[in-house]
């Protein structure tokens, strides 16, 4: 079966919209006096908004669909912030909302840990609550920021690199040469991840060798170019294929499909994208696909969302918080095709809306897949 007749034209156009799309932020750095908020905001006085990096990417939409549960759950009004690939226009859009007076909740999916700065201090000082998700600087911390600030909260990028790495050096009988295709380099996320992937492979797969790295910047064209330039210049030597998300990873499995060798690499990535969870069932390209790393974008978005949301009514103060639920780590799960069974329940039609109803029950740090835990400061990185 071929990825190319099957999918392929259709699989990577669709994808190609997540490159044109690319990711979002603000360059400025946060300084000056803020507004701030003076106390607790009537429910009615509120809106949420959820800005995500792009509209086309399955985790980004289901970013939306988290926040539109909430919103549905809450009875609170959603708008949706698209950054249509621009830092730019990520920024005038949040401005924009501020403008006009308006009390926000505020989830923000950054890409560049330089952009959260900015936004954070823009929406103190409307007076707003914001949660970011995924990047930030490192010494830059919540609870330096005042309440406005509610959170910094992501699924930790060292884990998801090194169950990727078990996952490839175990289907490789822990001999062969990969290749590594990270996203944005001024993205913690992104280092993390490939942090966790290289020290495990250095520490438990000597027999690994990692023959070249090249950051694809979350984008399945550029990731497709890339695989087809590094099949060029290493063609059967490659036996194994990483990449920080599954969208870059579906760009490479096209590259490596048109080559003629994808039913001899071996693949690992971080999302369990749709197309991957049907991919990994079939066991696509001599079962590929060996290893993900599951979250979900509309579990992200209601928690940093709801999170906020808490502290904007007053039902938590930020200040008075552990540190560890201001820069929070939620779990994350290792998949193998065995285990896959297990999540394809975090996929069906009212998987969001239930999510929603446990949080609200629960609260943000204690609702199953995606529990607190660990947190109150940067991700520890591993040893060189």
């Amino acid at each position: 079966m071929s990825l190319k007749n099957k999918r392929g034209a259709l699989r990577l156009a669709a994808f190609a919209a997540v490159a044109a799309l690319a990711l979002a932020g603000c360059t400025s750095t946060a300084g000056g006096t803020a507004a701030g908020s003076s106390g607790p905001i009537a429910k009615e006085d509120l809106v949420l908004v959820a800005s995500v990096i792009n509209t086309t990417n399955p985790y980004f939409i289901a970013n939306i669909e988290g926040a539109k549960a909430l919103s549905k759950k809450l009875d609170i009004p959603l708008e949706i912030i698209d950054s249509q690939g621009s830092s730019q226009t990520e920024i005038s859009k949040i401005q924009a909302i501020l403008a006009q007076g308006k009390k926000v909740v505020m989830f923000v999916n950054t890409v560049a840990s330089s952009d959260t700065p900015t936004i954070v201090d823009a929406v103190k000082r409307a007076g707003g609550y914001v949660s970011i998700w995924w990047n930030k600087p490192d010494n830059f911390e919540p609870w330096d920021s005042g309440d406005n600030f509610v959170a910094f909260q992501k699924h930790p990028g060292v884990d998801s690199g090194r169950c990727n790495a078990q996952a490839i050096g175990d289907a490789l009988g822990g001999k062969g040469n990969v290749i590594m295709f990270p996203g944005v380099q001024d993205s913690t996320t992104s280092q993390t991840r490939v942090a966790g992937f290289e020290a495990e492979m250095r520490e438990n797969y000597p027999g690994i060798k990692i023959l070249e790295n090249q950051p694809s910047n979350w984008d399945p064209q550029l990731a497709n170019q890339n695989a087809k330039d590094l099949i060029a210049k290493y063609g059967d030597q490659i036996n194994g294929v990483w990449s920080a998300d599954d969208g870059m990873q579906l760009g490479a499995i096209q590259a490596f499909d048109d080559a003629g060798l994808l039913d001899k690499v071996k693949f690992a990535s971080d999302g369990l994208y749709p197309d991957t969870v049907a991919m990994m069932k079939e066991g696509y390209g001599n079962n590929a696909i060996v290893g993900e790393t599951f979250h979900r974008g509309y579990m992200a978005s209601a928690i940093g969302l709801y999170t906020a949301y808490l502290a904007a009514t007053g039902e938590i103060v930020p200040s008075e918080l552990p540190k560890e639920k201001r820069t929070s780590f939620f779990d994350i799960k290792c998949v193998t095709p065995d285990t896959l069974d297990d999540y394809l329940k975090y996929d069906s039609p009212t998987a969001a809306a239930d999510f929603v109803d446990q949080l609200v029950e629960n609260g943000p740090w204690d609702t199953e897949p995606a529990t607190l835990t660990g947190g109150g400061g940067p991700e520890v990185m591993p040893k060189p």
